[in-house]
């Protein structure tokens, strides 16, 4: 991977000439998408992402931090001790350069060395298992680091909805995939494009059914206005 979702995250922060990200799927068109984003405030985060960091508690882990936001937030705000690991080196540099304490260059199913109270994948969180196949390897690997009480804090969308309906009021989904919300992502950045990469979105009964197959309680938390939601998973 060239990094380049980490590269537009540096230099956003360290102000060289930054660029939007322009990001593209199997089944959408391309679109812009700002940097900036990625830097915002809990004020501006949405309301899945305020909630998961409101029950967020004790010893955390967010897994692919990203900028840190989320760290920041519940490190600074909250003084609470979090570990934000991301498999992107630009963006945990940012990260530690942004102030938070504990960040490092991590894929969450190579860590090992503690356990969390609180583990927190967010933004599209279910994105990083690619397909569903890998549902239960992450499962099993994210219950692992639970310390006992512990939550699974974790945010995805159904999107049924970006598909064509038939004259039946079904849903025209193309046959390649085993099953609808495994997208191909595709990223460019300043000329640049980063080699395509699996990303999953998973509608809540599918989550709520790969949990309970790797012994997790599953409970819907919120909704969002735009068929996402935010799920706690616990033993």
């Amino acid at each position: 991977m060239k990094d380049l979702f980490g590269k537009a995250i540096f230099d956003f922060y360290t102000n060289n000439s930054p660029e939007d990200i322009i990001t593209e799927t199997s089944i959408s068109e391309e679109d812009e998408m700002s940097v900036e984003y990625l830097f915002r405030n809990y004020n501006e985060m949405p309301k899945i992402e305020q909630k998961a960091l409101q029950l967020a508690q004790g010893k955390i882990l967010d897994v692919g931090c990203g900028a840190g936001s989320h760290a920041l937030s519940l490190q600074n705000e909250r003084n609470l001790d979090v570990t934000a690991i991301d498999i992107s080196e630009k963006a945990i540099e940012t990260a530690q350069l942004r102030g938070v304490k504990k960040a490092e260059v991590k894929n969450i199913l190579d860590f090992e060395s503690e356990k969390f109270d609180t583990i927190l994948v967010l933004m599209n969180g279910t994105g990083i298992f690619g397909k569903l196949k890998n549902c239960n390897n992450y499962l099993s690997k994210l219950k692992s680091l639970l310390n006992p009480g512990g939550q699974i804090l974790i945010d995805s969308s159904d999107i049924i909805y970006m598909f064509d309906e038939d004259e039946d009021g079904g849903k025209w989904i193309p046959s390649e995939n085993d099953y609808y919300g495994e997208l191909t992502f595709n990223i460019k950045y300043k000329g640049e494009k980063e080699e395509s990469f699996d990303w999953l979105y998973l509608d809540y009964n599918t989550l709520q059914n790969a949990a309970i197959a790797n012994g997790l309680k599953c409970e819907l938390i919120l909704e969002g206005e735009h068929y996402d939601y935010l799920a706690k998973l616990s033993v």
